[in-house]
C-alpha cells in the first residue's frame, strides 16, 4: 500500500517507502551542499588572509542564536560563504526540524573540514561551525564550540523522542502531580507550623519583654511585641511560600521535555544566586575576621587603659588633670579615641566597604557631622574645659549668671542644676564658660556651702548693733554652722545708708535646698530687727533733718551689741 505524500513522516508507523524517500532527500541535500561548498572553496581560500581580520572585527550585535525545541544549541557570530548569521541560524533550524520529524534516534557526529566543523545528524549536515563562531571572551577554541553544540543537539533529539512517547508524558504528568500534592501539603503544614510557632515565639518574647526594664519601666509593651512578631512571621511565611512556589514551578517545568529548558533556567538562576551569595560570604570572611580581631584588640586596650587610669586616680599621682572627679571623663575620652582608631583601621576590611552604597552613606554621615560640628564641637570643648579646670562639681552650690542652684550632673555638652524652688535648669557648657560662675561650696571648711544676704540701714543706726543683730539672726537659723562663725562685712558706704553683707556657712542636718535656709534667715533677720526697734530701710535725701542723723557714743553698743 502506498502512503499519501502529505502524510507527516513522524507517525509511529513509517513504511519502508517513506524511509527510502527520506534517505533519498537527505542524499540530494548533501549533494547540493557539496556542490555549493566546492564552488565557494576557491574564493574563500583566496580571501582567507583578509577574512580573518574582518571576522575578528565583526560586531557582536549580529549574533544569531540557534534555538530548537526551546533549547539553545549554539550561537552563530559571523557570516559563512556570504550567508549572514541570521540566515545560517534560520537554515539550520529548518534542516534540524525536518530531520526531527522523522522520529528516528539518529547519532550526532562532528566531521572536520578545512573551513570548520561539520555537525552531522545521521548522514545529514545540520550546520557548519567556523572559527569566527567562537567567543573570544570565553577563551574557547573551535573544537570546544562544536562539541558543545553536538551535546546540545543530542539532548534536543532525546527530548524530541521523549515528547512523542506517551509513556514518558504519562510519567512526567505523574511526577508533576506528585510534586503538586507535596507542594500543597507543604503549604498546609507551613500554615499549621506558623500558628504554632507564632504562639511559642509570642510567649517567649512576652517573657523577655517583661524582664527587659529600665528601672521600673518596661522598654517594650506587649502590643508592640505582638505586632512586630506578627509582621515578621508574615514576611517569613511569604518568603517561604515564594521559595516553595519557585521550586515547584521549576520541577514541574523540568518534568516535560518542551518546558525543560525553562525549568533548568529557573533552577540555574536560583543556584546562581545561592552560589553568588555563598561566594560573597566566603570572600568576606577573611576581611571580617581581621575586623573582628581589630575590634577585640580595641576592646582589650580600652579595658586595660580604663583600669590603669582608675588605679592612677585612686593612688598618689602627680598628674593634676587626673583625679577622682575627672577620671570618668578621661576614661571615656581614651576609650573613644581607641575605638575611633579601631574603626578607621577595620573600615577597609568590612563587607561592602568598597561599594557605592557604603561610600554614599559615609559621605552623608560626614556631611551631617560637618553641618552640626560647629555647635557640637564648641559645646564638647566647653565641657572638657569645665571638667579639667574643675570649675563645677556635682553637689556644689553655684551661681551662673542669673541662675543658681546645686549641681546635679556635669556632662560633655550641658550641666544640670537644681534650684531650691523645685526647678531643674539645663545650662549649655559654652554659656558657663562665657560668664562669671560663683561657687558657694568651694571655699567652705568641710561639707556645705556659703550663704549670704545683704541689707542696707541708715547711718543713724550704730553699725555695731546692726552687725550684732545680723549675727543673732544667723545663729537662730537652723542649718547655719557656728564654726566657722557668721561674719558681717560693710561692703559699701552709700550717700544715705550703709550696706551690710552677712556671710555664713550652712550645712543642713537634713538635705534642704539653699532657698529654704535663706528664707528662714531672712525671716529671723526681720524678727531680730523688729525686736530691737530698728527699721530695715534705706533713707534718701529730701531736706535737712531737724537734728543730725548720727548715733551718739552712748548708743554705740545698743542691744544686742556688747561693749568689749
Amino acid at each position: 500500500m502506498r502512503t499519501a505524500p502529505e502524510t507527516l513522516p513522524h507517525h509511529m508507523c513509517v513504511t519502508r517507502i517513506q524511509l527510502a524517500r527520506n534517505k533519498l532527500l537527505r542524499a540530494l541535500r548533501m549533494a547540493a551542499f557539496a556542490i555549493l561548498l566546492a564552488a565557494g572553496l576557491a574564493s574563500v581560500q583566496a580571501a582567507a588572509a583578509e577574512s580573518k581580520p574582518a571576522v575578528a572585527a565583526i560586531d557582536a550585535g549580529i549574533e544569531a542564536p540557534l534555538t530548537i525545541f526551546n533549547r539553545d544549541v549554539m550561537v552563530f557570530r559571523a557570516p559563512f560563504l556570504g550567508i549572514p548569521p541570521e540566515k545560517r541560524a534560520s537554515r539550520a533550524r529548518v534542516t534540524i526540524t525536518e530531520i526531527l520529524r522523522g522520529g528516528e534516534d539518529l547519532p550526532v557526529t562532528i566531521r572536520k573540514n578545512p573551513e570548520g566543523r561539520l555537525l552531522m545528524i545521521g548522514d545529514t549536515l545540520a550546520f557548519v561551525v567556523i572559527e569566527a563562531d567562537t567567543d573570544p571572551l570565553r577563551n574557547e577554541n573551535l573544537d570546544q564550540v562544536a562539541e558543545r553544540a553536538a551535546t546540545n543537539l543530542r539532548q534536543v533529539i532525546a527530548e524530541t523522542l521523549e515528547a512523542r512517547s506517551l509513556e514518558s508524558l504519562l510519567r512526567s504528568s505523574g511526577y508533576a502531580g506528585v510534586a503538586t500534592l507535596v507542594f500543597l501539603a507543604l503549604l498546609w503544614g507551613l500554615s499549621k507550623l506558623r500558628h504554632w510557632l507564632a504562639g511559642l515565639l509570642l510567649q517567649a518574647a512576652t517573657r523577655r519583654a517583661e524582664a527587659l526594664k529600665l528601672g521600673e519601666t518596661k522598654v517594650l509593651e506587649d502590643s508592640h511585641v505582638t505586632g512586630l512578631l506578627g509582621r515578621l512571621m508574615k514576611v517569613a511565611r511569604w518568603l517561604i511560600v515564594a521559595l516553595l512556589s519557585y521550586e515547584w514551578l521549576s520541577f514541574v517545568l523540568s518534568s516535560f521535555p518542551y518546558t525543560r529548558p525553562w525549568g533548568e533556567s529557573l533552577n540555574g538562576y536560583l543556584v546562581s544566586i545561592a552560589r553568588d551569595i555563598g561566594l560573597a560570604v566566603l570572600g568576606a570572611l577573611p576581611g571580617l575576621g581581621i575586623a573582628v580581631v581589630i575590634f577585640l584588640l580595641a576592646r582589650f586596650a580600652s579595658g586595660f587603659v580604663g583600669g590603669a587610669l582608675e588605679r592612677l586616680s585612686r593612688g598618689n599621682t602627680t598628674l593634676s588633670w587626673l583625679g577622682s572627679d575627672t577620671m570618668p571623663t578621661t576614661r571615656r575620652l581614651f576609650s573613644f579615641a581607641i575605638w575611633v582608631f579601631a574603626i578607621a583601621m577595620a573600615y577597609p576590611y568590612l563587607p561592602g566597604a568598597q561599594t557605592e552604597a557604603f561610600k554614599g552613606m559615609s559621605v552623608l554621615l560626614g556631611l551631617m557631622v560637618s553641618l552640626g560640628a560647629s555647635s557640637m564641637v564648641g559645646q564638647g570643648a566647653a565641657g572638657l574645659i569645665l571638667t579639667y579646670t574643675r570649675t563645677l562639681r556635682a553637689g556644689e552650690y553655684v551661681r551662673v549668671g542669673d541662675h543658681e542652684g546645686t549641681v546635679v550632673r556635669t556632662g560633655l555638652f550641658t550641666t544640670t542644676i537644681h534650684t531650691g524652688l523645685g526647678e531643674e535648669l539645663t545650662l549649655p557648657n559654652s554659656m558657663i564658660t562665657g560668664t562669671v560662675t560663683k561657687n558657694y561650696s568651694r571655699t567652705v571648711h568641710g561639707r556645705g556651702y556659703i550663704i549670704d544676704t545683704t541689707v542696707t540701714i541708715g547711718y543713724d543706726t550704730p553699725w555695731r548693733q546692726v552687725e550684732a543683730m545680723l549675727i543673732e539672726a544667723a545663729k537662730r537659723t537652723a542649718g547655719i554652722l557656728d564654726t566657722p562663725p557668721p561674719r558681717v562685712f560693710q561692703t559699701g558706704l552709700m550717700d544715705f545708708y550703709t550696706e551690710y553683707r552677712l556671710v555664713a556657712q550652712a550645712v543642713p542636718s537634713q538635705p534642704r535646698p539653699r532657698a529654704e535656709v535663706l528664707t528662714q534667715l531672712h525671716a529671723n533677720i526681720q524678727d531680730v530687727f523688729s525686736e530691737h526697734g530698728v527699721q530695715i530701710m534705706s533713707p534718701h535725701y529730701m531736706e535737712d533733718p531737724a537734728s543730725e542723723k548720727v548715733p551718739k557714743p552712748e548708743d554705740w553698743y545698743r542691744a544686742p551689741a556688747k561693749k568689749p
